[in-house]
């Protein structure tokens, strides 16, 4: 009988050990993670932007902020819950994915995060793209590297608003004839004077007021044409957007297509016709002041390809150096949150 009842609770004990081991060992469901890049309809990357997950209880909302390249990861998520996914930027309408239901250790990618445009505000009131365009031309004329030289050419607020053609013939005419433009076309001159180069003018005071005059003319045709005329009637910005984040290999992209790629006054990116026209067109023009020897295609094709490269120079120096140096640029800038 003792042998019976000891047997019996022997059972029992091994029955219950059984359980307990196979309750420790099953493993715990796997979570699940959301991937993604938060980018403008154009394809740029938005740093900073909040994503945020929620599903059906208070335990399944999460929020991360995209990094420098737009990327950001939701991790530690529960499967078989249907989340969806929302993500706000300053500047940009809101963006929400359909519903997202993970499976146990799965990593879902989710593509086409683009945020467009969406109401310009300040910190105070909303304003017009109108008003928002009028106050970054007033901000971008106080700018001047190093406090002399004019940077009236920058944009640092990421807010995009289209400029009028009034605003953008006031950019062209300010530019044009500011000192520091005119004692530039005066030191080129010189230069060109000691070296004897093209254009091939004389020597002596006459021979130095026709290189003064010459490098004058092209400098204003090519601000006017490629500043004011061309994005006028084709509907361009002849502004650089500074980029300012993101990795130094896609901002040195961003300023190399520069004189490539401009705005459309709708905000979408296009070939820039007007600064290549601009350049193009301005050296047509100096065909008819340049002296006979120093004219032809040359000087077009020549003066064209000079000038892309110097803009591509200006564009990275705007992007890695002359921010530091450039005065008021904090004028003409996103507020602070």
């Amino acid at each position: 009988m003792k042998r019976t009842i000891g047997a019996l609770f022997f059972c029992l004990f091994a029955i219950h050990a059984s359980g307990q081991q196979q309750l420790i060992s099953s493993p715990e469901p796997r979570t699940a993670a959301i991937t993604g890049v938060v980018t403008d309809t154009d394809g740029g990357s938005i740093p900073g932007a909040t994503v945020t997950v929620e599903g059906s209880t208070d335990q399944d909302r999460h929020i991360e902020t995209s990094s420098g390249d737009g990327s950001f990861v939701l991790d530690h998520l529960s499967p078989a819950v249907p989340y969806h996914v929302s993500v706000h930027a300053k500047g940009f309408l809101d963006w929400t994915s359909s519903t997202v239901t993970l499976h146990p250790g799965e990593q879902f990618d989710l593509s086409d995060v683009k945020l467009a445009v969406g109401v310009v505000e300040t910190t105070v009131s909303a304003i017009s793209a109108e008003q928002l365009a009028v106050e970054q031309v007033k901000g971008a004329e106080q700018q001047r590297v190093l406090g002399i030289v004019p940077n009236f050419y920058v944009v640092y607020d990421q807010r995009f608003a289209p400029l009028s053609t009034k605003l953008k013939y006031q950019l062209a005419l300010r530019a044009a004839t500011d000192v520091v433009s005119i004692a530039g076309a005066g030191l080129l001159a010189g230069i060109d004077q000691a070296s004897d180069n093209v254009p091939s003018y004389q020597q002596g005071a006459k021979g130095y007021g026709q290189r003064f005059g010459a490098a004058y003319a092209d400098g204003v045709s090519d601000i006017f044409i490629g500043g004011a005329i061309l994005p006028s009637l084709l509907r361009q910005d002849p502004r650089y957007f500074y980029q300012g984040t993101g990795t130094k290999k896609s901002r040195a992209l961003h300023a190399i297509s520069a004189p490539f790629m401009a705005k459309s006054d709708k905000g979408k990116w296009e070939f820039n016709y007007s600064s290549i026209g601009g350049d193009l067109a301005s050296g047509a023009l100096s065909n008819l002041y340049y002296p006979q020897k120093d004219r032809g295609p040359g000087l077009v094709f020549g003066g064209a390809a000079l000038a892309t490269g110097g803009r591509i120079a200006n564009a990275l120096a705007q992007e890695f150096i002359f921010r530091k140096f450039t005065s008021h640029s904090d004028a003409n800038s996103n507020p602070k949150d």
